[in-house]
């Protein structure tokens, strides 16, 4: 199941109130990450994760990931069993970068064959 997708912004303000003002989002509960951002949400889901541009590109280096071109990173895909699916990944010889959300989720970033950094969460 699609989870998020994560834009990319250099307006933080002006995109949150597009999508509370204009879309009617509402924002969500975010945990403290590295970079600032907003996460909005429909139906109780946050769909949404907008992400200070600069901010989160400066993470990204941090994990050893390229920055994406454009304003969406990536599309985050709700996954289970961890280990299986690293295994899976390594076995068809896929880099798979991992990461935490403390309390959240485990993550594995991917590239798909098209370039498209996808982020595998596993957890709640």
């Amino acid at each position: 199941m699609i989870h998020h997708a994560l834009v990319l912004t250099d307006d933080l303000e002006g995109s949150r109130a597009f999508y509370v003002d204009v879309l009617g989002f509402v924002e969500t509960d975010r945990p403290p990450l590295e970079f600032s951002g907003v996460w909005l949400g429909l139906g109780g889901e946050a769909c949404i994760h907008l992400a200070d541009r600069g901010e989160y590109l400066a993470h990204v280096a941090t994990l050893g990931m390229e920055p994406v071109d454009g304003p969406i990173d990536h599309v985050a895909v709700r996954r289970e069993d961890y280990d299986a699916l690293r295994a899976r990944l390594a076995a068809a010889g896929v880099e798979a970068i991992p990461h935490e959300v403390p309390g959240r989720f485990r993550q594995l970033y991917v590239l798909d064959p098209n370039g498209v950094r996808l982020e595998l969460n596993v957890g709640a």
